[in-house]
């Protein structure tokens, strides 16, 4: 394909490295369809450099280092050699973490913030259960959390509890030999959290007011693909909220400060190219595919580093 021009208010970036979604799979298997007809360009991270800028682009030069979530259903997605933004979604990659890094925390860390920051307004002192904290978006909520100042409890198979810990979760319990309601309500002394984030959906958003406290918040990426029985979240004045991230630039900064005091790091479990894209696919789709973290892809010569699960 052609390189792009971008045009006015709009940044050219020579795409270093991007990431590995649940979202990507689904929009190449055609769940959105009506938002993107295929075949498209998929791919929803980007860390790369200002290779040119458009009319009236003030914020950025060219050499700039940037990183990004390209709008979602709303043109080529982040799958190539060169893509073309608008400025106001850009943000400036934190010097302290790789292409590598930085692609892969965009989404999630953005999804993350929103859940947690705009939509539970988690508290310090406040208690959240994290489902799937050895996931992408799992592992990432965890930091955030405990950056907010909030007790982290979180669901994992026990060869990941260290990894749950070393990301800063205070409470790991083993989904497959525990019954995470008798966990909680165990370790609360009966008090239950005061937010769930799913990151699962299906029974886990049905059992999420068992686990909460009086007036807690349950927050949500999942789509609702069933009805949901949630009489229980109205015997405990309990709030839903779904997320499905938006783009902003100071999302990115919030994060990036974070990143910058140590508080963020993201983990990138497999490496793969480019070229290698199926492969990646394949292996995020897998069941229980043993990954820790994110999936990255390496674009450009400087971030091929290939890395195994």
């Amino acid at each position: 394909m052609s390189k792009p021009v971008p045009q006015v208010g709009q940044v050219l970036v020579r795409v270093h490295a991007t990431s590995i979604n649940p979202l990507d799979y689904q929009v190449r298997r055609g769940d959105y369809r009506d938002l993107v007809p295929l075949p498209a360009i998929t791919g929803h991270d980007v860390s790369g450099v200002v290779e040119a800028v458009g009319p009236g682009v003030t914020t950025f030069s060219p050499g700039d280092e940037v990183w990004y979530t390209p709008q979602i259903f709303d043109g080529p997605g982040s799958y190539a050699e060169y893509h073309v933004a608008n400025e106001n979604i850009i943000g400036r990659k934190p010097s302290a973490l790789s292409h590598l890094e930085a692609a892969s925390l965009s989404l999630v860390g953005g999804t993350a913030w929103e859940a947690l920051v705009s939509r539970a307004a988690l508290r310090v002192g406040e208690s959240i259960l994290i489902h799937g904290g050895a996931g992408g978006v799992g592992h990432v909520a965890i930091q955030v959390a405990k950056a907010i100042g909030a007790k982290v409890f979180t669901t994992v198979r026990e060869e990941n509890f260290e990894f749950a810990r070393s990301v800063g979760a205070d409470v790991v319990i083993d989904y497959r030999k525990e019954d995470y309601v008798d966990a909680i309500m165990r370790e609360t002394e009966g008090l239950g959290v005061d937010v769930v984030f799913d990151t699962l959906g299906g029974d886990t958003l049905s059992h999420s007011p068992k686990v909460l406290a009086q007036l807690g918040r349950v927050v949500s990426t999942v789509d609702i693909a069933q009805p949901q029985n949630l009489i229980e979240a109205w015997g405990k004045n309990a709030s839903y909220h779904f997320v499905f991230t938006r783009q902003n630039q100071g999302k990115l900064d919030e994060l990036s400060t974070l990143v910058e005091r140590g508080q963020l790091r993201p983990h990138v479990g497999a490496v793969y190219s480019l070229a290698d894209l199926p492969l990646a696919h394949a292996l995020l789709e897998k069941p229980n595919n043993g990954l820790r973290g994110k999936i990255a892809i390496a674009v450009h010569p400087s971030a091929d580093t290939k890395v195994q699960p």
